[in-house]
């Protein structure tokens, strides 16, 4: 996994300084960015390997001794490059928001309640063709004060690491016909409209399990023309 992307795929990752997203205008580099050289040990590890992943991670709905409250929902799709080849033992975490919209955060002060069924976070490893599958519960919206009457919409936080710290990535996935998706200045930090979409899960009757749970399609593209939209720092 690479964190060197073509310069015409910077145009669908969102700006690290976006107005309307007021905490952007805090957090975003105000000088040139200083370029340190790489040495082996940043390249080469910590490595991520199959020990530490059991296979329970990835079914959130499982980790504790009762059932959570909420949609039980199944997530899965394919890490690929810029080809659409597949990109194999990638570790692949989530977290999000809780059926209320409520994080597991002590900063997380959201008057919706807390399941003590559910703590909303969850790790898998991609197989030989790329894929990944977590079994979870829709999350929630929720009030965030970034401007008045702010909400997000429902997401889930996706991170993807490579062979080293390094060449981690982090995005989000939305959920098809959302009608916050106007409202949000960080889905449209994203000002690529196409690019925007990629971000947003399909409904798949396929992956959907009968009596049991719904199935969304999430697909993530490293780079590229068709690259998922990606929290990085470059150089707009």
């Amino acid at each position: 996994m690479s964190l060197i992307y073509p310069r015409d795929s910077l145009k669908a990752h969102p700006l690290n300084a976006s107005p309307a997203y007021g905490s952007t205008q805090k957090r975003a580099p105000s000088k040139p960015l200083i370029l340190l050289p790489h040495t082996l040990s940043e390249t080469t590890g910590p490595v991520f390997g199959h020990v530490g992943v059991a296979a329970g991670d990835s079914d959130l709905t499982r980790q504790h001794d009762g059932e959570p409250l909420g949609e039980r929902i199944i997530v899965s799709g394919r890490v690929l490059d810029e080809d659409g080849r597949p990109v194999p033992h990638t570790l692949v975490e989530i977290w999000q928001a809780n059926a209320g919209g409520r994080y597991v955060h002590v900063r997380d002060q959201h008057p919706a309640p807390l399941d003590p069924n559910f703590t909303g976070a969850g790790r898998a490893l991609t197989d030989a063709e790329g894929r990944y599958r977590f079994v979870t519960i829709k999350p929630g919206a929720y009030p965030w004060r970034n401007h008045h009457n702010a909400w997000r919409p429902a997401h889930i936080h996706f991170s993807l690491f490579g062979p080293s710290f390094l060449s981690r990535v982090i995005t989000q996935m939305y959920f098809p016909g959302d009608p916050l998706f106007k409202y949000d200045p960080i889905f449209q930090s994203v000002t690529d409209e196409n690019a925007r979409e990629r971000l947003v899960s399909r409904f798949d009757l396929g992956t959907t399990e009968p009596e049991w749970a719904l199935g969304y399609q999430f697909d993530i593209v490293l780079r590229g023309r068709n690259a998922t939209p990606l929290e990085e720092p470059h150089d707009h």
